[in-house]
């Protein structure tokens, strides 16, 4: 199993997005998750904004803040 967390730092929130994968022995997915937290500045607190089973979702979601700043923060939610 492999975890992997990208943290993506805003203006007012950051994004925490954890990705968790199971591969078998060649290679091929057997499961994934993705969680997508939101978490203001100042704040311990995490918000759970999205969360999804669909492989790439994370990648997904990087491409849209890359793209569009601090619009696709405000359509997440956050």
């Amino acid at each position: 199993m492999r975890q992997t967390i990208t943290k993506i730092k805003g203006l007012t929130v950051n994004i925490e997005v954890v990705e968790v994968c199971q591969t078998d022995a060649t290679g091929g997915t057997i499961w994934y998750y993705a969680a997508i937290y939101a978490q203001p500045h100042g704040s311990a607190e995490k918000r759970l904004v999205r969360k999804s089973r669909l492989p790439g979702a994370a990648a997904a979601l990087k491409a849209e803040i890359q793209r569009d700043g601090i619009q696709a923060f405000s359509r997440i939610g956050a």
